[in-house]
């Protein structure tokens, strides 16, 4: 049995609608994405008042998109791991917590590029 991919328009088309689909799900099941969207929204236009070039904006924006990417590839992990099985595995709690650990720093780099940012445009221009 050969299985066509679609291709084309059609392929974008069907890709947006699972990540869509799948950033749905994940504010649906997942409590820290939602908070971390919530986060994202309220910091966002303090993006547009806070930098001062585009560069600037590009980054701080970035930032909060990565702290989100990296979220979506933990829920991924978890759900993955879940799905193999409840019972305790050393392994599977790795890899839980290897997850965890990547959106803390996605979390400790937007704190220090925002602070970096601030500190060079509102306190270093007074």
């Amino acid at each position: 049995m050969v299985i066509t991919k679609v291709t084309g328009p059609k392929r974008f088309y069907y890709a947006t609608r699972y990540s869509i689909k799948g950033i749905k799900a994940a504010y649906a099941s997942e409590p820290a994405f939602r908070y971390e969207i919530w986060a994202a929204l309220v910091m966002l236009p303090g993006a547009f008042w806070l930098a001062e070039s585009g560069l600037q904006l590009g980054l701080l924006i970035s930032s909060l998109l990565l702290v989100l990417i990296f979220e979506l590839l933990n829920t991924a992990i978890e759900a993955v791991v879940d799905r193999a099985g409840t019972e305790f595995n050393t392994l599977a709690g790795l890899a839980k917590d290897l997850g965890s650990a990547a959106v803390f720093f996605a979390l400790v780099m937007t704190l220090l590029l925002w602070g970096g940012i601030a500190w060079d445009n509102l306190l270093m221009a007074a």
